[in-house]
């Protein structure tokens, strides 16, 4: 398995958790301190690390390092090799969805001609 297959699984590992998620969707608005980021959550500071923590393993976020100021910021890198995966199964979706489109119009049809 090359690097860029193992890069894929640690993103898709970390973005396999509803909380991780939401920490990115709050960056994606800009950075935030951890306390800012644990804010919205019902879990201990410690909690929200660890999930920082796996979000930073993949490359998903960083943090800074200004005093005891430690902003987290969103890198949007590994969300774009996500993006380029999955497009490469585009037209099978598509494919898919034009077959379940032709026969919605024929059920229309036939329903119409009843």
């Amino acid at each position: 398995m090359g690097s860029h297959d193992h890069r894929l699984d640690q993103t898709f590992a970390a973005l396999s958790n509803s909380t991780r998620r939401a920490i990115l969707a709050r960056l994606a608005e800009g950075e935030a301190t951890v306390n800012e980021l644990a804010k919205p959550f019902d879990m201990s500071l410690p909690a929200i690390s660890k999930h920082i923590k796996v979000l930073e393993r993949a490359g998903l976020i960083t943090q800074g390092q200004n005093a005891q100021y430690r902003p987290c910021t969103i890198n949007v890198m590994p969300l774009q090799e996500v993006a380029e995966w999955t497009e490469q199964y585009r037209h099978i979706w598509e494919a898919r969805f034009d077959r379940m489109e032709d026969h919605i119009n024929q059920l229309n049809k036939e329903q119409d001609n009843e």
